[in-house]
């Protein structure tokens, strides 16, 4: 009596498709034993896709099979694509049983593998399944990019999106907080320049963004965010990118100048580290009177409590006490805190000068709307080129899609460009608010949003003289309001001072102790100015 085992395979979308099912082919198989008086000695169930014999239980049967040479005359199946839908593995898997003495078999397309001619009917057996597989795959992909190019996203919704359907049953992507806000969050930093990517993830993991660092790197590069869906070429359809159905996370423009800060094409005035110590907010903006490196920080214990401090390293011994260094910053810091009765002025300064540097906008605009023009021009000029058969297809094709790219580039930030919708009286009234208690938000800030404060008011490093800071260039709004200040000052001392507070140019100031009434501001709050609300 002949030994069979049996192999029962099936796959999700076959079961729910064509009714395959694990019991109704172990019925048949039994029976078809039952019959030709062969004896089972094992069923294996599978499943799993046919296209690839890389099957958890099949390659458990062939080790077994391989130890246990002899112990079977047959594999039976139902049919052949239940063995494989890939008539080149099909062959050589044959091959394989053969050598280990089993002979596969299709009860439903029985085949008798020692007379020659049959081989070309299992050559059809095994095509037959294997052209369905490529059709249907086929089918899946013009289909996906008919969907692409009409501007809906595939697929598993990318992070900050949930995937959701509408009322008749079309899927589409949505926008999903918080993730969303942290994304949005992390483009903005990152155009900014101040801190580096891997810092900026740091920040994001503690905001609650909830992936992988590599994923994060995914999500900035990814054109999805700022509405758009990228086509991959296939065939003679060049790629190229289309405007998705999808509500965007960020702008066009943020998105491509992102790009330029990840691409090396633009750069940060310096890279800030992420500080984790609160009493060492000045770590990383002080520059060593000794050696010009920058200066880090550390906490010492003493007897009694800790002790803070700025110092050097690698061999240079140079080092200050930190709180000390903290109260002249805070002590300077009170010196660009408005006055409340010069607020309007303020406002008009800050004002010429919002005009006179978005001045170079106008000129900016009519240089892209040139080279857009020109790109134009070029592909006209290689549409005739073309056309007249002096360039290949190729070129063609190559030349349009780096134009087409530029153009699409440009464009995004001709649209950046335009500011006349900006609303710069309302930014200068929620700025001029929160100035006027800059330093007790500055005193009652996180470590994070403390050093955002500092480097948004001194763009450069501190040196120091004498055991003093020293600043460098300053913020443009803090030097009109600083240059504002030392006028009312020198007015009052009867001092005539005929120039104009916005041509004048600030030295290189020092950080003396200075008195502020800041705080006797907050308490004769009503009789200086409205309540101002800050949020902190």
């Amino acid at each position: 009596m002949k030994v069979a085992d049996l192999y029962i395979r099936v796959s999700t979308d076959e079961q729910a498709e064509k009714g395959y099912s694990q019991r109704s082919q172990e019925e048949l198989l039994r029976k078809y034993c039952d019959i030709n008086a062969i004896s089972i000695r094992k069923v294996i169930f599978e499943d799993h896709s046919a296209k690839t014999f890389i099957r958890p239980e099949w390659k458990a049967y062939l080790a077994e099979l391989r130890v246990k040479k002899g112990k079977s005359d047959l594999v039976l199946f139902l049919k052949w694509d239940r063995f494989s839908r890939n008539a080149g593995d099909a062959y050589q898997m044959i091959n394989t049983l053969r050598k280990l003495g089993v002979e596969p078999q299709a009860i439903e397309q029985p085949l008798d593998l020692s007379i020659p001619e049959n081989k070309m009917m299992l050559a059809f057996y095994l095509a037959a399944p294997e052209v369905e597989n490529d059709r249907r795959a086929l089918n899946v992909i013009h289909g996906m990019r008919r969907a692409k190019k009409e501007g809906r996203y595939m697929g598993l919704a990318p992070i900050g999106y949930a995937n959701k359907i509408d009322d008749l049953g079309r899927k589409h992507i949505a926008i999903q907080e918080p993730q969303a806000g942290i994304l949005r969050w992390s483009f903005e930093e990152i155009a900014k320049g101040v801190y580096n990517t891997q810092q900026i993830y740091i920040m994001a993991k503690a905001k609650g963004f909830k992936s992988t660092r590599s994923l994060f790197w995914f999500a900035i590069r990814n054109p999805v965010y700022c509405g758009k869906i990228f086509i991959p070429k296939y065939k003679d359809d060049e790629s190229r990118f289309v405007k998705g159905q999808h509500e965007p996370l960020i702008q066009e423009e943020l998105y491509y100048e992102v790009q330029d800060v990840l691409d090396g094409r633009k750069r940060g005035q310096y890279g800030l580290k992420v500080a984790s110590n609160a009493m060492l907010p000045l770590r990383g903006f002080l520059i060593c009177p000794k050696c010009a490196k920058t200066l880090t920080g550390s906490i010492s214990k003493g007897h009694t409590k800790h002790y803070s401090y700025y110092h050097c390293f690698l061999g240079c011994n140079f080092r200050l006490r930190a709180d000390a260094i903290n109260e002249q910053f805070v002590n300077e810091l009170k010196k660009y805190i408005p006055r409340p009765e010069m607020v309007d002025m303020y406002k008009t300064a800050i004002q010429q000068a919002w005009n006179s540097k978005t001045a170079y906008l106008y000129d900016d605009r009519k240089q892209l709307v040139k080279q857009i023009k020109e790109l134009e021009e070029k592909l006209s000029y290689i549409r005739e080129l073309l056309a007249s058969r002096k360039i290949e297809p190729e070129d063609f094709r190559d030349m349009k899609s780096d134009y087409s790219e530029k153009m699409e580039k440009m464009e995004s930030k001709l649209r950046g460009l335009n500011h006349d919708d900006l609303d710069i009286t309302q930014i200068l009234n929620a700025g001029i608010e929160t100035l006027l208690e800059l330093d007790f938000i500055y005193e009652n800030a996180d470590i994070e949003r403390k050093r955002r404060i500092i480097s948004s008011i001194f763009p450069e490093k501190f040196h120091f003289e004498n055991s003093s800071l020293r600043t460098g260039r300053l913020n443009e709004a803090a030097r009109h309001i600083y240059l504002i200040d030392n006028e009312l000052m020198a007015n009052k001392k009867g001092q005539n001072r005929n120039k104009s507070i916005l041509s004048s140019q600030v030295g290189v100031a020092g950080f003396e102790p200075a008195a502020s009434c800041s705080q006797s501001r907050r308490d004769n709050r009503a009789t200086l100015h409205p309540v101002i609300r800050v949020q902190r």
